[in-house]
């Protein structure tokens, strides 16, 4: 990749960090993609998932077609770096990276589009909504599939940590499952001084949250990773602490890799909330809502990704051991379509403000080249002309 590409991909990777916008909000982001795409000379399809963008490129004979994907959406959460591309947007800001995405895959379809070494489709995906709003369904409900076939899909996230020429390609699982669960206590409210008189969720919630632990302490297999949070709880008024509420409100979230525990949470959670209700005698209103499934890499395009690691950012920057994570990312929707892998691309050390979802966090614009090697080389390995 020359100089001049490099210097162009981080001043745009700078300008979307400046200007990011939420799931399904993508609109001047999609636009500056698609425009991008054109002038690369690939065909450019707009509306997929409502804000999605997928660019097709098409060298030679071969019938092989992948996809490769990156995330476009931006969190709502404020920005309490000083860089000189700060967000623009008041309680918006890139805090995962996505903007850093957003350019290394333009920037390998510029590499590809030029070089055009390789013989086969290359479906360049940017989806809007990975930040738990369901941008990959909604792109699959769209028919990103039907009109786009694959054969694999590849997908890439920046990990703060890793040296910016290291790439971790492992087989197996990834990222846990994400999904959620709500709880509500309905009581009898009454004069907090006369609580015998009515029938108390506040206590109820109490004993829920202290026993939720539990779930994952001594139920769920040692040798399993699991994890069961509260997130947000409500109920009251602070302005009438003399009353006892009708009614408490607990929502959090729960993970897993393997489908039997994910099983296991669900249920259990549901006859935890039930049998506190139970015991209280009040009612208990559950929900488990299913959102994204694990991140499981396949053996075959893990090995790929793993041979283009190497031709990328040399075989002593290849990682094929590492941890997986707890947090989710629906590029699983994906994987479920087509056999998978999910990279990490080093972003540098982890400092403070160098975390994901962390309000100082800015992409490493020092890893733009190596994600970008990397995805050329994927192609390269999966379409060999």
């Amino acid at each position: 990749m020359n100089e001049q590409l490099l210097a162009d991909l981080i001043e745009l990777r700078r300008d979307l960090h400046a200007h990011p916008e939420l799931g399904f909000e993508e609109e001047r982001t999609s636009a500056i993609v698609a425009r991008r795409l054109e002038k690369l000379g690939l065909e450019v399809t707009l509306g997929l998932g409502k804000t999605g963008v997928v660019g097709t490129l098409r060298v030679g004979e071969g019938s092989r077609a992948i996809a490769l994907r990156a995330d476009m959406d931006a969190l709502a959460m404020p920005e309490t770096g000083t860089p000189a591309w700060r967000s623009a947007i008041p309680g918006r800001m890139h805090a995962c990276g996505h903007d850093g995405h957003t350019v290394m895959l333009l920037g390998a379809a510029a590499v590809l589009a030029a070089e055009r070494d390789f013989s086969g489709t290359v479906h360049f995906v940017f989806q809007p909504a990975e930040e738990g709003r369901g941008g990959a369904a909604a792109m699959i409900e769209d028919g990103l599939f039907e009109r786009f076939p694959v054969d694999a899909v590849y997908g890439l996230h920046n990990m703060p940590g890793l040296a910016v020429d290291q790439i971790a390609a492992v087989e197996g699982p990834q990222l846990a499952s994400s999904d959620s669960w709500t709880v509500t206590f309905r009581g009898t409210g009454t004069h907090g001084a006369k609580p015998h008189l009515g029938r108390d969720p506040v206590a109820a919630s109490g004993q829920f949250l202290s026993m939720l632990h539990t779930i994952v302490a001594r139920e769920v297999d040692p040798l399993q990773p699991a994890v069961v949070s509260a997130c947000a709880v409500r109920g009251g008024d602070f302005a009438a602490l003399n009353v006892i509420p009708d009614f408490v409100e607990i929502g959090g979230t729960a993970r897993a890799y393997a489908p039997e525990v994910r099983d296991l949470l669900e249920w259990a959670i549901g006859r935890l909330a039930h049998g506190t209700a139970e015991a209280f005698g009040i009612a208990a209103d559950y929900r488990f809502i299913r959102r994204i499934p694990p991140v499981v890499n396949a053996a075959v395009p893990t090995a790929i990704a793993q041979a283009a690691a190497k031709r990328a950012v040399g075989t002593g920057g290849l990682l094929t051991a590492f941890p997986p994570s707890t947090a989710g990312d629906d590029f699983a929707d994906f994987a479920a379509e087509a056999p998978g892998c999910y990279v990490w691309l080093g972003n540098g050390p982890a400092t403070e403000n160098a975390r994901h979802h962390n309000t100082g966090y800015d992409f490493n614009d020092a890893a733009i080249a190596a994600g970008v090697r990397y995805w050329c080389e994927v192609v390269r390995g999966e379409l060999s002309a």
